[in-house]
């Protein structure tokens, strides 16, 4: 394992303007998630427009992509131009697309949630529906931001979970429950990707890559929420962990 007895995991930054400069920040919960729920230490990789990833990736043993306020930019997927009221970040894209494409050929564990599931599915040619609540036919995924963050960031609707699949090896079950804050969702599905759980409207909600050398899962949902008082958001962590410990293994021998 690494020298300090964990393993090292990178937990992608967005670029913000706080006051008159810009900030690298990345939200406690996924932090804390990490640090709690798994055995290993989080290495914040800030958003700054770049990423040497051949530098920086042999020293890691997994990268968590985060969620976000912001958006991808759409013509990362040929969409349209998105409403001027949108709230984007093109610093990250430009880290963390690059990044993640790297990560996976380089056979580094991925666990990549809601933003971060979005990028995935971009990376891999899919596209995205950029306001689901407009497109009809799906259920409302948005949190009500009028309420408090607990009951934002409680348990939505269920998912039915494909069989065979990473998820379904984690949580051992055709179901789960979960909470729902995203008003992006996948519209065309990314090239390799493996459904993994669909919410109950059909939208694709979890996907694996098929041809990954390991770990490789996006979820839309936020599983890092108090992850240790859900027991399916704690079946995903530890998969994920258990990828990052057999890795750390393997980098220090």
């Amino acid at each position: 394992m690494s020298d300090a007895g964990l393993a090292v995991i990178g937990v992608t930054a967005c670029n913000q303007e706080l006051g008159l400069h810009p900030f690298n920040i990345v939200g406690e919960k996924y932090l804390l998630a990490i640090a709690d729920a798994t055995k290993g230490w989080p290495l914040v990789i800030p958003a700054l427009g770049h990423c040497p990833s051949e530098l920086i990736l042999p020293r890691l043993d997994g990268i968590l992509f985060t969620g976000s306020p912001s958006n991808i930019e759409p013509h990362h997927f040929q969409g349209e131009a998105s409403e001027a009221d949108t709230h984007h970040d093109p610093k990250r894209d430009a880290t963390t697309l690059p990044l993640l494409k790297a990560a996976i050929e380089a056979g580094i564990p991925v666990l990549a949630i809601c933003r971060g599931f979005q990028e995935m599915n971009v990376v891999y040619g899919g596209s995205l529906h950029q306001k689901l609540h407009q497109v009809g036919g799906f259920i409302e995924h948005r949190e009500d931001k009028s309420t408090a963050v607990e009951v934002q960031y409680g348990i939505s609707h269920e998912v039915q979970i494909e069989p065979g699949g990473l998820l379904h090896d984690a949580w051992g079950r055709s179901s789960a429950e979960v909470n729902s804050v995203h008003t992006q969702g996948v519209d065309r599905l990314g090239v390799g990707l493996r459904p993994e759980a669909y919410a109950p409207d059909g939208l694709v909600e979890a996907f694996s890559i098929k041809e990954a050398k390991n770990f490789a899962l996006g979820v839309q949902w936020h599983p890092e929420w108090k992850v240790l008082n859900n027991a399916f958001y704690t079946s995903i962590f530890n998969a994920f962990s258990d990828a990052c410990e057999r890795r750390a293994k393997r980098r220090v021998r």
